[in-house]
Order: C-alpha cells, then sequence, then structure tokens
C-alpha cells in the first residue's frame, strides 16, 4: 500500500522528482570525470623525475660506455630515446617536452 501512494506522488508530481533524481545523478558522473584526470595527471608528472630518468636510461642507453652523452631528462635525451626505441618522427607521440611523453614512454617502453 505504501508504494502505490508513493508511485502516485511521483507520478501526480509530473515527473519532477525524476528529473531531480537525473539531475543529481548527471552532476555527480560529471565530478568524477574531472577528478579522473588530476589523478592521471599527478601520476604522468611523477614520472618526469631524475628517478624515472635513470631508469629509463637503464634500460635504454643513451651515452657511450665512458658516460658520454646527453644530459638525462633534457630534450637532447628524450631525443635519443626516441631514436633507440625507433620511434622518433612518430607523430602519435606526444610532445616530447612534456610530462605525457614520460607517460608514454613508461608505458610502452620500460620494464
Amino acid at each position: 500500500m505504501r508504494h502505490s501512494k508513493l508511485l502516485k506522488r511521483i507520478t501526480h508530481s509530473g515527473g519532477k522528482v525524476l528529473v531531480i533524481l537525473l539531475c543529481f545523478f548527471a552532476v555527480a558522473c560529471s565530478d568524477a570525470q574531472q577528478q579522473s584526470p588530476s589523478a592521471q595527471q599527478k601520476t604522468v608528472q611523477s614520472l618526469c623525475n631524475q628517478a624515472w630518468f635513470e631508469k629509463v636510461d637503464r634500460q635504454i642507453t643513451s651515452g657511450d660506455s665512458q658516460g658520454h652523452g646527453p644530459d638525462l631528462g633534457s630534450i637532447e635525451w628524450r631525443s635519443v630515446v626516441e631514436f633507440k626505441l625507433g620511434v622518433r618522427g612518430d607523430e602519435s607521440l606526444p610532445a616530447v617536452d612534456s610530462d605525457p611523453w614520460c607517460a608514454y614512454i613508461d608505458q610502452y617502453f620500460i620494464k
């Protein structure tokens, strides 16, 4: 009996409750989507640091055996990394001077 009264109220209100609920869920979902890129951005930014550059250089040596080579993390070093991976000039890569570049290299090439 309670359910039928509730249903009558919802039906009688012209669906206002339904509209309010839909608006609530739409706002809740949009907030969740706005938070996700922020979390991803923190992960991306945390990769482009000296420890990560050293990790990459251990797997993809950028210099010669005598310690000569570009400074780790520099644009020149990143270009050497792309060359050694065979992806230099690939238009689908993020910009070499960006944090997403580190995330891309890490995701697809670094163990």
